[in-house]
């Protein structure tokens, strides 16, 4: 048997944030395996079968510079936006060449640079955009150019923050918003969650307010029960609220609630609308809590394409909910354990969120391991849950695709 070639790749990604802290696109990573790959057209062909239309832009982060040669060769228009370190092309002469020919067809180009390091002209009108890292040193200067702003100081050194650029290393909240609201950056990869979170350490988190009142105006609007469950299913704090609320000694129910679609059920459009409106005065709107939200809902999103298709529909909203609330207790401030056991929910979901075991468990361990740019020996991993590279790399392509922008 052939091994395709999304068997013989490593992927991993991370959303692509704008100013309005939605996706602006998605990085994907892509690590050689032990077997170099020789297809490269194949992977460009399977890319562009999975990339629906409408889907979030794909800017293709090679980690092997033979196989982005390969595939630069191969790109035509419309591909994804290719990522070329410039480190490359200044030590690899053909791949300089293959640069500059697939600009000349009219494949989009980003080129990846440190803070202010000089290109020459002819190499900078190749390119769309640049990928920037922002190290420590860089991220200071950037950071020390917010507070002189904000002094009011007239001779203060310029941010090397530039507009229309990606940003990586974005480490703090602070700089976050100096990159995409100060300076204009087109979008920082990955989130600084952990810092977001700590500014609320001494706060209880709210559910989002834009979700709250997405979800009144469908009520008032008696848009179907699919949607109800669709836009509740995109805010983890506020599913967990309802559940916690349906299983309540309030409801006087006999039995346990352990799904979205269940509880809504339960509730019912006046009840329903009733807690809401209870909620809306208490919601969120802080912005920079959006991509915290967003990412934990692409996690269950590509925990649901990672186990096997075809399981009933029950079962698929029970992993959905299992990637959901993996990472609930970074929203609630307590142990998981401690915040799960609060809920009638399946032994399924509680032995791979909390002991990292069951049938879910695999798909969990690897949707976690692809949101790195590192995903590390995901191969032996796995191995080790009787999972196939080829179809994780293939769910992952595919969640990423389906992403609603």
């Amino acid at each position: 048997m052939v091994q395709s070639v999304l068997g013989s790749v490593t992927l991993g990604y991370r959303p692509l944030w704008n100013r309005s802290r939605e996706i602006a696109g998605v990085q994907l990573f892509v690590h050689e395996g032990a077997t170099p790959t020789q297809d490269a057209v194949h992977l460009l062909r399977i890319i562009d079968e999975i990339w629906a239309l409408g889907a979030p832009p794909l800017l293709l982060s090679i980690r092997a510079a033979a196989l982005l040669h390969e595939l630069l060769e191969h790109a035509q228009p419309g591909a994804p936006v290719f990522e070329v370190p410039l480190a490359w092309l200044r030590q690899d002469a053909a791949l300089a060449a293959a640069t500059r020919q697939a600009a000349a067809r009219g494949v989009k180009l980003a080129l990846r640079t440190e803070p202010g390091e000089a290109v020459l002209p002819d190499v900078a009108r190749l390119f769309e955009r640049r990928v920037i890292h922002l190290g420590p040193q860089a991220a200071m200067q950037a950071l020390q150019a917010q507070a002189a702003r904000r002094q009011g100081q007239a001779n203060a050194r310029p941010s090397p923050v530039q507009p229309g650029q990606i940003y990586e290393g974005v480490a703090s909240r602070a700089l976050a918003q100096h990159c995409l609201d100060q300076q204009g950056a087109w979008a920082v990869s990955g989130w600084p969650a952990e810092d977001v979170l700590h500014a609320w350490r001494y706060q209880s988190l709210q559910p989002s307010h834009r979700v709250v009142t997405q979800l009144l105006l469908a009520l008032d609007t008696e848009q179907s029960m699919e949607r109800l469950e669709q836009i509740i299913s995109d805010e983890p704090l506020l599913v967990y609220r309802m559940l916690t609320f349906v299983n309540s000694a309030a409801m006087g129910l006999r039995t346990g609630i352990g799904s979205i679609r269940h509880a809504l059920m339960m509730m019912g459009v006046n009840s329903l609308k009733t807690w809401l409106t209870e909620q809306l005065p208490h919601a969120s709107s802080d912005a920079d809590l959006q991509p915290v939200r967003l990412s934990m809902v692409l996690r269950a999103s590509l925990v649901e394409e990672l186990m096997e298709t075809g399981i009933e529909e029950d079962l698929r909203r029970e992993v959905y909910l299992c990637g959901l609330f993996s990472q609930i207790d970074l929203l609630q401030g307590e142990p998981l354990a401690t915040v799960l056991q609060r809920l009638p929910l399946s032994e399924r979901i509680h032995a791979a969120t909390v002991l990292g075991t069951g049938p879910y468990a695999g798909a969990l361990l690897a949707a976690i391991a692809l949101e790195s740019p590192e995903p590390g020996n995901l191969a032996v991993l796995a191995a080790e849950h009787e999972m196939d590279l080829e179809e994780i790399n293939r769910g992952l392509l595919r969640m990423l695709a389906g992403i609603r922008r």
